[in-house]
């Protein structure tokens, strides 16, 4: 998240992915740098221990959901 805001402010168009346990801090993080109602992909937590083709799920929607946020800017 950090590195998508510090991209943001930069004038470079970002996005984040994060897992679901961490909505609330990935939010609150974007509302105190100044970016309130900031989108980023979300996945489910955790990824810990998770197979290849768990994780290659995950991958894809995180994929799909940065495409739909950078593209519906």
């Amino acid at each position: 998240m950090h590195d998508a805001l510090s991209a943001e402010k930069v004038g470079i168009t970002a996005t984040a992915i994060i897992t679901d346990r961490f909505m609330q801090t990935a939010q609150t993080m974007a509302q105190v740098s100044g970016y309130p109602g900031y989108r980023f992909a979300v996945i489910p937590h955790p990824i810990s221990n998770n197979s290849d083709e768990v994780l290659r799920t995950k991958a894809e929607s995180a994929v799909q959901q940065c495409v739909e946020i950078l593209l519906n800017r």
